[in-house]
């Protein structure tokens, strides 16, 4: 088996301070990779991030940037351009909750999910290009979404609304970027974390997902979406342009 090996590589992985942005942070630096930590209000648990990426002896650079805001993505990659050169990778993670049924949605709650889910990676993209065309081999974007971008799930109409119209930006990104850099996305299912378990109904919703997993009486883990993460930002998968990778253990299968 080929191992992934992300030396010399530069990746930001936004969002990085906890959860699966943290996990991915963390993967990418164990497969060779220096790590931009990207957070907006965690200062403390992405310094532990950063602190767990030194440790394994690779270039950490810790930057509180709001990336649904224009200005600070663009201030963020001038940042990585001056300090690391080059910038081969970008893990568009971070993301907005707000869990509220559409019929009392606000126009700022809609500019909310958004600015925050979709925006952030038509600005890093935008920001990043000139970088990434310098790159030693294909560029790599990856977003991430969820069920919700084809399903429907209680008080997640505004999110998954979010995540449907990222895919969609993932796909006309691949047209224009395609030449050069892999632009592509992993849907993750339900995942054990601090905001998964905020979701309506979540008790109830795991327990759905264990019952219908396909890989046994186990729920989905951060480490379990980097290890996807970690395969399509590698030369492994330079062929795979363009696709939503789903990881949910199978339980997306069920009606």
């Amino acid at each position: 088996m080929t191992a992934i090996d992300l030396t010399g590589k530069t990746a930001l992985v936004t969002g990085s301070s906890r959860g699966i942005g943290r996990a991915t942070a963390l993967r990418l630096a164990d497969c060779g990779a220096d790590i931009v930590v990207n957070y907006v209000t965690s200062r403390a648990a992405a310094e532990s991030t950063a602190e767990e990426i030194a440790a394994k002896g690779r270039n950490v650079y810790l930057v509180r940037a709001d990336i649904s805001e224009k200005e600070d993505v663009d201030l963020m990659v001038d940042y990585i351009g001056r300090e690391a050169g080059h910038l081969d990778i970008i893990v568009s993670n971070a993301a907005t909750g707000g869990f509220r049924p559409l019929l009392d949605a606000t126009e700022t709650n809609f500019k909310a999910a958004m600015g925050t889910n979709v925006l952030p990676l038509i600005y890093l993209s935008q920001a990043a290009w000139p970088l990434m065309q310098k790159c030693e081999g294909r560029g790599k974007i990856v977003a991430i979404s969820s069920h919700g971008s084809f399903k429907a799930l209680p008080w997640y109409g505004l999110i998954g609304a979010s995540k449907a119209a990222l895919e969609a930006i993932v796909r006309h990104l691949t047209l224009e970027l395609g030449e050069k850099v892999n632009v592509n996305v992993v849907l993750a299912g339900l995942v054990d974390t601090d905001s998964g378990r905020k979701l309506p109904h979540a008790k109830e919703m795991f327990e759905s997902i264990v019952a219908h997993s396909m890989v046994g009486n186990r729920t989905l883990t951060p480490d379990d979406v980097a290890n996807a993460i970690a395969f399509l930002v590698s030369p492994l998968s330079d062929m795979v342009q363009g696709a939503t990778l789903v990881v949910d253990g199978g339980s997306g299968i069920h009606a």
